[in-house]
């Protein structure tokens, strides 16, 4: 689970930077333009941050199965031990 909220991290934040880069573009500040550049700015801002809490997500699901990996393995050597 945690290697495909990577991936949606990835791909959100790599939104983000295209949003971004467009902001900057001079089509945004032209009159009849599909969007301003606030608003590309925004969209950069809330894909940027949506993506780092799904990467913060994914860092939380892989510690916590290497935890229950752990705890498995350690519950298996007690019952091999007599």
């Amino acid at each position: 689970m945690g290697r495909n909220l990577y991936i949606l991290a990835a791909a959100l934040l790599l939104f983000a930077f295209i949003s971004f880069g467009v902001s900057f573009s001079p089509f945004t500040h032209h009159l009849g333009s599909p969007s301003t550049a606030g608003t590309w700015r925004m969209t950069g801002l809330v894909l940027l941050v949506l993506g780092l809490i799904i990467a913060l997500l994914g860092v939380m699901s892989a510690l916590f199965e290497q935890a229950e990996r752990r705890a498995s393995a350690e519950r298996q050597s007690r019952r091999r031990r007599p």
